[in-house]
């Protein structure tokens, strides 16, 4: 049986590898992840939510009725979108003036947004309409999964990594910059914001996902969201 195709836009290097090693929890085979964004030869797209959204934009241009009928993107048989729910926090003139402009134009989800948390998903909610807004898309594909952590994916890891009781554990979705404080644990327990580092944790994050669905809603809402796909 032939490997699947997994197609990836993701706002940075360390996200995809928490992505990877999640889809390696929960798809039916073997798989190569094609990584569409960030891409090392559109440099001029950036990374981070800006990335995400240029990407987007771009492929709203294209006037495709989903990512599966685009033409440039043929054989994929799944397709990952991700932003992280901290995005609602932010503006759209972060990204450029010229962004600004266009979200003003055609009328896409206001950001900022801050949302109370908990919940968890209410500031995701936000973030996934501005996605499927920036794709110019109603509603996500039969195999596209809008991928959507609160309030960062380093939560995932966190959640994967430390034991039951950990303080960094408490109300894990609601905390802004669980990068930073991750970094700043104790010698033995510290988490390094680096690609190297992130993949040395990948195998711990494919072998305890089941605990990473049961501390993270969004986790739960993303694995959920993959096994319908391939219903």
């Amino acid at each position: 049986m032939s490997e699947l195709r997994v197609a990836l836009v993701a706002e940075g290097p360390t996200d995809a590898v928490v992505i990877e090693a999640a889809l390696k929890a929960l798809l039916p085979r073997s798989f190569v992840l094609t990584l569409l964004q960030p891409e090392s030869t559109a440099i001029e797209r950036g990374g981070g939510w800006g990335g995400v959204l240029r990407w987007c934009l771009a492929f709203a241009e294209r006037g495709s009725a989903t990512f599966e009928a685009d033409p440039t993107m043929p054989g994929f048989d799944l397709f990952v979108i991700h932003a992280d729910a901290d995005v609602a926090e932010c503006s759209y003139g972060d990204v450029s003036r010229d962004v600004a402009d266009i979200a003003e134009r055609r009328g896409w989800s206001a950001l900022p947004s801050p949302q109370s948390c908990p919940p968890p998903g209410a500031s995701a909610d936000v973030v996934r309409a501005c996605l499927l807004d920036w794709a110019g898309l109603g509603q996500a594909g039969r195999k596209t999964v809008i991928c959507v952590p609160s309030k960062a994916i380093d939560a995932w890891l966190v959640a994967a990594v430390l034991p039951d009781g950990h303080k960094l554990l408490t109300n894990l979705e609601c905390k802004l910059n669980v990068a930073s404080q991750a970094e700043s644990l104790p010698k033995g327990q510290r988490i390094r914001k680096a690609v190297k580092c992130y993949r040395d944790y990948a195998p711990t994050i494919t072998a305890e996902w089941s605990v990473v669905r049961a501390r993270c809603t969004q986790a739960e809402r993303f694995s959920t969201d993959v096994e319908t796909a391939f219903q």
